[in-house]
């Protein structure tokens, strides 16, 4: 950068013009101007910090013509990197956060796997469902013009189409894909919650040896509840009694303490009151009896309508093809008519995904079976200090049930007042399913 060395300039001009004729004299003008230059910036760029020269640039400029600019905000780099680097509390070890992610790497890896086999056996329940349905009618239509044909050939292959239908049907009835997708969908999900989970305690917690461990547990309980085999450790489909799914490792006072909420005003309850116990007593009430009870009686008719199908649509498969291969007008045309049955139950059932249904049903009864879980263990907990701040509980509990705080607590009032006057509560306890 130059420095302007002249400080000033002078320009001067002359004219000269001729007045009338008749006077036959001129007259000289002359102009004089001066134009003032700023002062030039004295830096010298040799030798010096680039922090150095930045300050005194700002300096000048906040001194420039008596006005003054505003300084930017400015940080300095060692104290950037401070701020950046983490911060262990003494309870914490590098080791301890090493193996935090060491564990998140493996959650998002099975968020991955059930992804996948999620949308490959939803692929596998429409391409069965089309193939199994295409060759029954292509059958059913064989076996109909045979009876008016008498030809031996469409007999035969009816027979043929009818018995591959049958063992098809089987292994759609046993392993029902609409419920394994779901299953892996439900799978997916809780690991993305656990996911954030290990997140948050990363970025705001002081992670401990506890904390690993009780991830660890939650991670395997997940393994167990929703398996990614097939063979061999596949979940039962037709259980003799619905139960809830149990996704989450069932050790007592096993659950999670957040401890970025322990720091509170009233540390001697640590934000509980005898009043918001009782409520959260009423409200573990009505989900005992209203949506869980509900969620069990509709699991158990949709898993009975469900084991009726899987067991009709094989059965009459099998009538069919014996009654194609037997041969006979009577015989042919009670091919046809099973037939048609079969592609009715096959496209209601799996079309309909039933298995989807009871699987949807058995994962809401097993998240208010875990909701009664934690309020009940939580409560048990003699010391204040060891539980979740209360008011935070109290709106994590709200936010599950889709209620504001005020609708929480009427309808643990409706739910105290009908334990008293000895009826119903008329309302469920959750309004998001």
């Amino acid at each position: 950068m130059a420095a302007l060395q002249a400080s000033s300039l002078l320009v001067s001009s002359s004219s000269s013009s001729s007045s009338s004729s008749s006077s036959g004299c001129s007259s000289k003008r002359t102009v004089t101007a001066s134009i003032q230059l700023l002062k030039p910036l004295k830096l010298s760029l040799t030798n010096q910090p680039s922090t150095v020269i930045t300050k005194k640039l700002v300096e000048e400029l906040s001194t420039r013509n008596g006005s003054a600019f505003a300084e930017p905000l400015q940080m300095d780099v060692a104290q950037k990197d401070r701020v950046l680097e983490p911060r262990l509390s003494p309870t914490s070890s590098i080791e301890t956060t090493t193996k935090l992610y060491t564990m998140l790497e493996a959650v998002e890896d099975r968020v991955e796997m059930h992804d996948n086999i999620g949308e490959q056996r939803d692929n596998w329940n429409r391409l069965l469902l089309n193939s199994v349905n295409m060759m029954t009618l292509t059958a059913t239509t064989t076996a109909a013009v045979a009876a008016a044909t008498q030809a031996p050939w469409l007999r035969a292959c009816s027979a043929l189409l009818f018995t591959a239908v049958t063992g098809m049907s089987l292994v759609m009835s046993k392993i029902q894909p609409s419920q394994l997708a779901e299953e892996q969908r439900n799978a997916s999900r809780l690991f993305k919650q656990l996911q954030s989970e290990i997140k948050s305690m990363l970025a705001l917690q002081s992670p401990t040896e506890s904390d690993v461990k009780e991830t660890m547990e939650k991670v395997l309980a997940l393994d167990r509840a929703y398996p990614l085999p097939l063979l061999g450790a596949m979940l039962e489909k037709f259980p003799t009694k619905f139960e809830p799914a149990a996704w989450w490792p069932r050790v007592s006072n096993n659950h999670r303490q957040s401890r970025e909420c322990k720091t509170v005003t009233n540390t001697e309850r640590n934000g509980w009151s005898k009043e918001m116990e009782v409520e959260m007593r009423a409200i573990v009430q009505v989900l005992k009896s209203k949506d869980k009870q509900d969620y069990l009686r509709l699991g158990n008719l949709v898993l009975k309508l469900n084991k009726m199908m899987a067991v009709s649509a094989p059965l009459l498969a099998g009538m069919a093809a014996a009654g194609s291969a037997f041969g006979g007008s009577t015989a042919m045309t009670v091919a046809a008519i099973a037939g048609a049955m079969v592609a009715i139950i096959n496209g209601f059932e799996h079309g309909g995904q039933v298995g989807m249904v009871v699987e949807m049903y058995r994962n809401c009864a097993g998240f208010f079976d875990l909701m009664e879980e934690t309020i009940e263990a939580t409560l048990e907990e003699s010391d204040y200090s060891k539980r979740e701040n209360g008011e935070m509980f109290e709106m994590k509990v709200a936010m599950k049930l889709g209620r504001s705080l005020s609708q929480l607590r009427d309808l643990a009032r409706k739910s105290m007042a009908s334990f008293i006057e000895g009826n119903e509560v008329d309302e469920f306890g959750s309004k998001l399913f």
